[in-house]
């Protein structure tokens, strides 16, 4: 499944709707996406796109798929560089997705998309 969302702040509340929707379908349910698992791919799927709507420069494009038992989580953005990790620090208020999808993710990977922009991909194994 793939939605083009705007460069706006709403834009990670949209997404973390369209995935409870997604995973919530009743033809998914047969691979037994469960409710914590629907959780932690929100919370990929609203740093990812929190992500590329604030440093991106334009909309993004979110693409969500089910494999086996996985969901694979890939964000698309228009801006080249790569994301910068910061170390945690329990004193900032920002800065720590991130690290918080990494924790979260089996596999994590940031590729270059022909023609410009980026692919954010983060793989949850359910």
């Amino acid at each position: 499944m793939e939605f083009l969302l705007p460069q706006a702040a709403a834009s990670a509340g949209q997404a973390r709707k369209l995935t409870s929707a997604f995973l919530g379908r009743e033809r998914h349910r047969a691979r037994r996406v469960d409710a914590e698992h629907i959780d932690d791919a929100k919370l990929i799927v609203s740093e990812l796109v929190t992500n590329a709507t604030q440093h991106g420069g334009s909309a993004c494009r979110l693409c969500l798929q089910i494999f086996d038992a996985s969901v694979v989580v890939e964000v698309y953005d228009n801006n080249s560089a790569r994301p910068r990790p910061r170390p945690l620090s329990a004193e900032r208020e920002s800065g720590r997705g991130l690290a918080m999808v990494r924790l979260l993710a089996q596999r994590f990977d940031v590729s270059p998309v022909t023609g410009g922009g980026k692919r954010v991909r983060a793989v949850l194994s359910y």
